[in-house]
């Protein structure tokens, strides 16, 4: 039976998710065998996120409602993939975390206006992730390879 998973970004470039599109040119016909994407927003529209085998997340947490999207994927999901570096330590994304205070003064209005948090964080600052596969963004080989490994285990 095919394993059920999703594909969620949030605040990054996405370049994780090409990765993953790049490595469908040479992988497509064996993964859509073995596993059935539910949910990736630049695939196909699924906001309905349920029984999922495994859960591949790109980006880090800058928003209240991307933390609250988070947890549902978490809720939903046998395992959870921090999929690139935003995910898995919140770089480069957090960047302003370190940011002297003038200039953490001079874009408090932005972050109020875009309802930002007061921090950028990783996904482990808020659920619990299973395995990290870290880069920006991750190489083919990396992921295809624990795509492979987590499609053999049962």
């Amino acid at each position: 039976m095919a394993k059920k998973a999703g594909f969620f970004s949030f605040t990054c470039c996405e370049g994780c998710t090409m990765v993953f599109i790049e490595l469908l040119n040479k992988k497509y016909d064996e993964y859509t065998r073995k596993m059935k994407i539910e949910n990736f927003r630049q695939l196909k529209t699924n906001e309905k996120i349920k029984n999922l085998d495994f859960a591949f997340v790109e980006g880090a947490i800058s928003t209240p409602s991307e933390e609250k999207k988070l947890k549902e994927i978490r809720k939903n999901t046998k395992k959870l993939i921090a999929l690139g570096s935003g995910a898995c330590n919140g770089y480069p994304s957090n960047q302003r975390n370190k940011f002297d205070k003038n200039k953490q003064k001079q874009i408090q209005p932005l972050i109020k206006l875009f309802h930002q948090n007061k921090t950028i964080e990783p996904l482990n600052k808020f659920v619990k992730v299973d395995v990290e596969i870290n880069g920006c963004p991750v190489s083919k080989e990396d992921l295809m390879n624990k795509i492979e490994e987590l499609l053999k285990n049962k």
